[in-house]
């Protein structure tokens, strides 16, 4: 049973100050809409005393509920999209919509910037304390820094779209100039993305990942096609301009400012753990951990969907060989990882997929 304890004006302020504090360190140190949601559902059941929380988050231009985040006081839980509006009764839609509620033992709120974004609620249960007046300023308080986290959230993943969607064009445009496909399969960067998230990669070292992987061999159109298509022995000069392309794209890609993170991966990610690769002869953690990333993700889609000098390998073989040049070629740690998710049915799926 909730019971709160009746504060001083002095004790109330630094309650306040608490959770503007908490909620802040919150939004600052989550980058995903929906882990941002969970995580403050639990917040708020914490700062106002409450059994329950929810959060909704409204598709205005379709006028329904996009996403919830929920929490019961135990277990979160997500809805998205499909079937949504269909939990949500009519007056938790009209909250959502721009009205609130103040009821004994519950507090809705819409989250209202220029326009409606969604709404907040919290709940208590018939046996606990009435909601006071404070409880409801407080949610106030903590919906205004919640409504502008979610639209400074919402607007920099539509940033990213945007950007993302050019570099994609970009790279289709230079797989075309080379006339080689340099561009991964759909499904690899799913892969790479698994892999940075299992080693506890920082959101915007996953991003550079991504942007590396499309952009990696934007050098190669400078290397001639009969290089590139060659099923022989690549003589010694030939085989010079191969090792030229990562410096090549670097230089290619150097003039955008915002791509700078990536350039590092690009450049060595033909480097090999044991200092035998190129542009550099770097080793071990000399070599970024993003192109160290790239470079077994590379290998395992090389390997598998084959090259004009090699036939393609089964999922099977191609993780043996990750683990015979782990060490060598491969980061041990790296490998590890990659071998460890194999054995997950979402991940197979992802490696299944890179063939198609």
């Amino acid at each position: 049973m909730i019971k709160r304890k009746t504060s001083t004006a002095a004790h109330k302020y630094k309650l306040v100050l608490s959770a503007v504090h908490m909620v802040y360190r919150l939004v600052n140190s989550t980058f995903n809409e929906k882990e941002l949601l969970s995580r403050l559902t639990r917040l708020v059941c914490q700062l106002i005393g409450a059994n329950s929380s929810s959060v909704y988050i409204l598709d205005r231009s379709k006028k329904r509920i996009v996403l919830m985040a929920c929490f019961n006081g135990k277990v979160n839980k997500l809805f998205e999209k499909k079937g949504a509006y269909g939990r949500v009764n009519e007056e938790e839609w009209s909250v959502t919509m721009g009205r609130s509620i103040y009821r004994p033992r519950v507090i809705g709120i819409p989250l209202v910037a220029d326009d409606n974004v969604g709404a907040i609620f919290v709940r208590r249960k018939n046996r606990d304390v009435p909601f006071t007046d404070f409880d409801k300023e407080l949610l106030n308080v903590i919906a205004e820094q919640v409504v502008t986290a979610i639209k400074n959230l919402q607007l920099y993943q539509n940033q990213q779209k945007i950007i993302l969607g050019s570099i994609k064009s970009l790279g289709k445009m230079m797989e075309k100039q080379s006339r080689v496909k340099v561009v991964h399969a759909p499904n690899y960067f799913n892969i790479v993305r698994s892999l940075g998230d299992a080693l506890a990669m920082r959101r915007d070292e996953i991003e550079s990942l991504q942007y590396a992987s499309i952009l990696r061999d934007a050098g190669v159109m400078d290397v001639p096609f009969d290089i590139l298509s060659k099923s022989s022995q690549l003589s010694p000069d030939e085989f010079k301009q191969i090792r030229n392309h990562p410096a090549k794209s670097v230089e290619l890609i150097k003039p955008v400012e915002f791509l700078k993170p990536i350039l590092p991966i690009i450049l060595y990610h033909h480097e090999k753990y044991d200092g035998t690769g190129y542009p550099s002869g770097l080793k071990k953690e000399q070599i970024p951990l993003g192109a160290r990333v790239m470079a077994v993700a590379d290998a395992f889609e090389a390997m598998t969907r084959g090259r004009p000098y090699k036939k393609a390998l089964t999922i099977p073989e191609a993780l043996a060989e990750l683990q015979k040049n782990s060490g060598s070629q491969f980061d041990p740690k790296v490998v590890k990882v990659f071998l460890k998710l194999s054995k997950e049915k979402k991940f197979r799926k992802y490696l299944s997929l890179l063939k198609k």
